[in-house]
């Protein structure tokens, strides 16, 4: 690990001018994977800002019915708030799928939202990644891609977004809320922050490098029959091959993202009119322009299936 300098801010506002500052500053709260990131020295902050202590911990009602969503609540609060598990129970079962209740009980909201990608070549500081290093090239390309990206990508990057929390909140609608050092907020429509890799891969959202997550808005709750399922090479502890979150109506009708992809959590709203005309409706035109590779080409027809298996559940239920 590289020598770095450390500070502890009391407000949001004073870690956003703090990171300012210091060109290279990283927020650090859990630190469940920037602190890995450090030890293998794919990340080099030369100065770590410390957010834990700004407050940011609650989880309140919002005016319009919703709930929003301290950025420092632990996925081990969030997942078990009796709110969250009766009117977004999605986005609870998507936090229990992922990690372990250790790592659960330090990684932020906004933490898990800005993982990472756990792609093997990012990974391994001998391989070329346009990610880690940009102009470098992608080893994923040509090489063994089985839990890379098959939508989404591009001839620079073909990773995929790690986040189960992120796809539940891109089927709730969740919106991110900001400030940067000059104490002006922000309002990101999920669907607008994780960004898509074309030729700068290493620019995974639309922060800028001083704006700190300080929430995440939950809309008022629309019902249905909630559900995520997460499909992985062993139970527990393990990234998704494929993942759908899904919200069914009673009419059959229904919201759909998928996980273990893409970029960032995959949810085309055209594709959820076919919902009534069962998962391949859906698949076909959710994935309609996947380019898989040999390694990963099974993930189409994992989408299908687990899909149809999520509907199924959900019709039962």
């Amino acid at each position: 690990m590289k020598p770095f300098t450390y500070e502890r801010v009391a407000t949001p506002a004073q870690a956003a001018a703090a990171v300012l500052r210091r060109p290279g500053a990283k927020f650090i709260a859990g630190g469940t994977n920037l602190l890995d990131l450090m030890k293998l020295q794919i990340e080099v902050p030369p100065h770590l800002v410390d957010v834990g202590r700004t407050g940011l911990d609650k989880i309140d009602p919002t005016p319009d019915g919703g709930l929003r969503i301290g950025a420092l609540v632990t996925n081990t609060d969030l997942a078990a708030d009796r709110r969250i598990r009766r009117d977004y129970g999605v986005l609870s079962r998507a936090l229990v799928a992922g990690a372990s209740g250790q790592l659960r009980n330090k990684a932020t909201t906004a933490g898990n939202l800005l993982q990472r990608t756990r792609c093997p070549y990012f990974y391994d500081t001998n391989q070329p990644c346009n990610k880690r290093q940009p102009g470098t090239g992608c080893a994923g390309i040509g090489g063994v891609s089985r839990q890379l990206g098959v939508i989404g990508t591009s001839d620079a990057c073909i990773a995929t977004h790690p986040s189960d929390m992120a796809v539940a909140m891109r089927v709730l609608d969740a919106v991110v809320e900001t400030i940067d050092a000059q104490g002006r907020t922000r309002a990101i429509p999920i669907a607008e922050f994780h960004r898509l890799p074309d030729n700068t891969p290493h620019i995974e959202t639309s922060l800028t490098a001083d704006e700190l997550i300080t929430g995440v808005k939950l809309p008022a709750p629309i019902g249905g029959t909630q559900m995520y399922r997460k499909v992985r090479d062993r139970a527990s502890y393990a990234f998704a091959l494929v993942s759908v979150a899904a919200i069914i109506q009673k009419d059959g009708t229904g919201r759909v993202a998928v996980g273990g992809i893409a970029p960032r959590p995959w949810r085309i709203e055209a594709a959820e009119t076919e919902l009534p005309l069962g998962a391949k409706a859906v698949t076909d035109r959710l994935l309609a322009d996947a380019h898989p590779a040999s390694d990963n080409a099974f993930k189409i027809t994992l989408v299908e299936r687990t899909l149809a298996a999520v509907v199924s559940k959900a019709k039962a239920a």
